[in-house]
Order: C-alpha cells, then sequence, then structure tokens
C-alpha cells in the first residue's frame, strides 16, 4: 500500500531533522574542536532557535559535550560508537606499534590514511612535539594528488575514482603540484611499478612525503604509510626502504588478523 500525504511529510520532515544534525556535527571537522551555538548555526546556514534545538538534543543523547565555557565539543559517546568501525579503528590499533617503531627509529612524521572516495582521510599519526604541524589532523580529509600518502592511494584505487580525480580540478598548493591530467596519470602508474611514492614539496614550501601501500588479508590496498621529510633530513633512499619495509610489516599484521578491504 503506498504511503499517504501525510506519512510522506513525516518521512521528509524526520530526514530533514537528521540531515540537520549531521551537518551540525560536521562542523566540527576540520580542526574545530570547540564552538559556541553562534559559531554552529553560522557555518550550517540553519536559524539560531533551530540549531539550538538539535544541538540541545545531541547533547542529551551524548552526541555532543557543553564545556564551562558555553562551548560544544564532540561527545564522549559519538567516540564510542565511532570505536566499533573496524575500516579505521581496527587498522589503526593494528598500525600504532609499527608506526612508532618507524617514528622513534627515524624521528620523522609517520602517517597513516585510508580513502574515501576522492579524498584521504587521516586516521593515525606520530610527530615530534619539536617539529610541530598543522596537518594532516587525525579525521581530517584532504584531496589525493599532491600528498605521498594520497598519491599511493589513488594510484590503487578503482578506475572511476582515479577518472573522477584526474578530469576534475588538481588545486596547487605549490608551483611544484601536479596540475594536468597526463602527469598526474603518469605519476600514478610509475607508482604501481616502484610500490612507493614521493611528493616533492607540492603541499608545502618544506616537506617531502615518502610513502607506501599497506595491504588486507586479500591483497588489496587498504591504507598508505608516509614519513614527512625535509630537504636537510638526509638519505632519502634509506627513507624508502624503511617505510617500505613498516608497511609490509603492517601489511602482514593485518593478514594475520584477517583484516580484509572490505
Amino acid at each position: 500500500m503506498a504511503a499517504g500525504p501525510g506519512e510522506d511529510r513525516q518521512e521528509s520532515s524526520a530526514r530533514s531533522v537528521i540531515d540537520r544534525a549531521l551537518t551540525i556535527i560536521g562542523t566540527f571537522q576540520g580542526g574545530r574542536a570547540r564552538q559556541t551555538l553562534s559559531e554552529i548555526s553560522r557555518r550550517t546556514g540553519l536559524p539560531i532557535a533551530t540549531c539550538h534545538r538539535i544541538v540541545q538534543r545531541l547533547t542529551e543523547w551524548g552526541a555532543l559535550e557543553r564545556d564551562g565555557e558555553s562551548k560544544y565539543r564532540i561527545g564522549l559517546r559519538l567516540w564510542e560508537v565511532a570505536s566499533l568501525a573496524p575500516r579505521s579503528v581496527g587498522l589503526q590499533r593494528i598500525a600504532r606499534p609499527y608506526m612508532l617503531d618507524l617514528y622513534e627509529t627515524t624521528g620523522y612524521a609517520a602517517h597513516l590514511a585510508i580513502r574515501e572516495g576522492t579524498e584521504l582521510i587521516s586516521i593515525e599519526r606520530f610527530q615530534s612535539p619539536r617539529r610541530p604541524a598543522r596537518r594532516p589532523l587525525i579525521g581530517g580529509r584532504y584531496p589525493l594528488h599532491a600528498t605521498a600518502i594520497g598519491q599511493v592511494l589513488l594510484a590503487h584505487a578503482p578506475a572511476d575514482v582515479q577518472e573522477d580525480v584526474l578530469s576534475g580540478e588538481l588545486p596547487a598548493f605549490t608551483s611544484r603540484t601536479y596540475r594536468d591530467r597526463e602527469t598526474l596519470a603518469g605519476v600514478l602508474a610509475e607508482i604501481r611499478r616502484n610500490g612507493y611514492a614521493i611528493s616533492d614539496r607540492q603541499v608545502d614550501a618544506v616537506h617531502i612525503g615518502v610513502a607506501a601501500p599497506v595491504l588486507g588479508a586479500d591483497g588489496a590496498v587498504i591504507a598508505a604509510l608516509s614519513l614527512a621529510l625535509t630537504q636537510q633530513d638526509v638519505d632519502g633512499k634509506n627513507m624508502i626502504h624503511l617505510v617500505r619495509l613498516t608497511a609490509t610489516s603492517i601489511s602482514r599484521a593485518l593478514g594475520a588478523a584477517g583484516f580484509e578491504s572490505s
């Protein structure tokens, strides 16, 4: 039996509330850990009264928390739910000891990321407090074409994803960023042949990234691992070897755990 007009309106209203709630939660991405209600309202484009009603409900459920300065942050219950996502959390748990060893051995920032659509999502990193860097932020989303870790993920992405990136806009972060389809396509083919990627100051004027793929139990690329170097850092070839060796060790551990790409 087809739904009546009243049921259609109820379903549309419920979907609208869910969409608005997800939009509110999404404003906490990009390093905005704490926000006032006014800031949330401005970033979502929702009226302050509507925003307040939904924020209050999210706070009651535990998705958001309000601190002593009347600012909101992501709540513990949302973290608890997120911890059930095996694709990121399970991978992070297995990879962490290997990443820590790589970081302690080299002293350079180690980074682990997965691909979601045409973006990468950062899921873990280790870096020295003496070498602070604003990016990547854990949970942050970034384009695939400029960083070594993104290029590895893109090189092993399905053909339709590669086509979407290659045929779309390739924003330039520095004069070295790959901007044209033919050049980037050639780089991706080279990454598949060599088993690693190098991004030489394509995101900023300082860092050189070295990255290698991480495989699941089914042999598919499910993540990528990278180190962030500078021109002053020594022995780039040895860094490539260490990144590939660490990525292989993580892949073996994932295989032993039966961790697959899907």
